[in-house]
């Protein structure tokens, strides 16, 4: 019998006492019925094949942060709309005034460490995180501006406040004395910034008792009011009489603070959109946070600054084909195919950030111009129409596995964005910029 193709050759005519594929049946057949037979065994001899010796198979690691075709679907981060965003929000700052890159919750979704080098080499001065892993990861990283956690941390974390030099905001006395304890144990000082409730009532001491918390702590000589805040609740929004009533009663415990003989320290109030709608509570620091990503955080801030997307969002085809009339697509067929299409695939869904709410109404952009996304978006999968008719109008395109596909970005006059997604969902455009972090690597540009 002649070799076959892969190399192995016709068990019958072997000399070494191999079965043939039918007396290796007929064995099998007869142990079945009770009768014996010996294991069925495969060798091969590279001595006698003549192949040349292989070599061990290394795997080609992707390279962290760098485009690579075999990559098939990830999130981009463009470093220089980082910079650009802080560059016009410091354009809107006194000469003086401070600010503060809020790079908690990863940075939005856009990668805390890159983001923070970016704002720091651009102008900011201070970078705010949500607790106390996320400043750990930015000292470990070689990061040592200074940190404010936006939150009181549990007392458990005091060794790493003082070992890594990361503020905390209080507004406990138990806290707060145990944090100057430690602190004065090794002889540091413990730097804090009181959060101060003037309305939103999520966190800090209410306004008209700042003074007695004050009281209650100063006896600490470790103990150091490095600053004092707030938090607007209504700032993005049109309705101006609460953030008034907020600064009325910050300002009233700011007046507070100083007559009882205590410094406040830094003192700030304003997100994204009071920094740009309202100058006239800047005071020494703005918290920068969702603008920093080129994200508006209202529409009426969009006729006073221009910001610059740093996320976008790619995918490449893993799957093409035409598709017949009234054929449906995906769970439930909600979808079916009017004919002359062509239905692609990308690997991205609903676990990516890609919500499943967005399902038949959204579009993406290929070769710079818009496709219809259809059928049910799966968890990690979601599918795509491509019109195959022609058109003296149009040029047709025919779309390969492989190609890239953008899902949230810019290519010529074509753009999806995330508010568009977020209006789209009833949503923040916060909550889609911090879902596409999840299970998509990044590349920073």
């Amino acid at each position: 019998m002649e070799n076959l193709p892969n190399g192995f050759t016709g068990f019958a005519n072997r000399p070494d006492g191999f079965e043939s594929a039918g007396e290796a049946s007929r064995r099998r057949r007869a142990a079945a019925a009770g009768g014996q037979a010996a294991p069925l065994h495969y060798a091969r001899e590279a001595a006698s094949s003549g192949r040349k010796e292989r070599l061990p198979f290394q795997p080609v690691e992707l390279e962290d942060g760098r485009p690579h075709e075999s990559r098939m679907a990830w999130t981009q981060i463009d470093l220089s709309a980082i910079r650009y965003n802080v560059a016009q929000s410091r354009r809107f700052l006194q000469p003086r005034c401070r600010l503060m890159a809020v790079v908690k919750a990863d940075a939005y979704g856009h990668g805390a460490v890159e983001v923070s080098k970016a704002a720091i080499g651009a102008g900011a001065d201070r970078l705010a995180v949500s607790n106390v892993l996320e400043a750990v990861a930015l000292r470990k990283a070689g990061i040592t501006a200074p940190i404010l956690v936006l939150s009181q941390p549990a007392k458990t974390s005091i060794p790493q406040l003082l070992g890594y030099n990361i503020i905390p905001s209080v507004y406990e006395p138990d806290f707060a004395v145990s944090y100057g304890e430690v602190a004065d144990l090794h002889g540091m000082t413990a730097p804090y910034h009181l959060a101060v409730n003037t309305g939103m009532n999520r966190i800090g001491v209410r306004y008209d008792d700042v003074v007695e918390f004050l009281h209650q702590v100063s006896f600490h000589r470790a103990l150091e009011l490095e600053g004092v805040y707030t938090h607007y609740a209504t700032a993005d929004c049109a309705e101006t009489l609460d953030l008034q009533i907020q600064t009325k009663r910050f300002i009233d415990a700011l007046e507070s603070i100083n007559a009882a003989g205590f410094d406040p320290g830094v003192v700030h109030a304003a997100n994204s959109a009071a920094a740009f709608r309202y100058p006239s509570v800047h005071f020494d620091m703005v918290r920068m946070g969702i603008a920093l990503y080129g994200l508006h955080p209202c529409p009426e801030t969009r006729n006073i600054v221009e910001l610059m997307p740093a996320m976008s969002v790619h995918a490449r085809i893993c799957d093409a084909r035409p598709l017949g009339v009234s054929e449906g697509v995906s769970y439930g067929l909600h979808y079916r195919s009017p004919g002359s299409v062509k239905i692609c695939t990308i690997p991205i869904g609903y676990a990516n950030g890609l919500r499943r709410g967005l399902s038949g109404n959204t579009d993406f952009i290929i070769g710079g111009r818009y496709v219809r996304q259809v059928g049910a978006i799966c968890m990690d999968q979601c599918m795509f129409e491509v019109d195959m008719r022609r058109s003296a109008v149009r040029e047709l395109i025919d779309p390969q596995p492989g190609d890239e596909v953008l899902v949230v970005g810019s290519q010529g006059i074509a753009e999806i964005t995330i508010d568009e997604m977020a209006e789209k969902l009833s949503t923040v455009n916060y909550e889609i910029a911090c879902g596409f972090s999840q299970q998509l690597p990044r590349v920073f540009v």
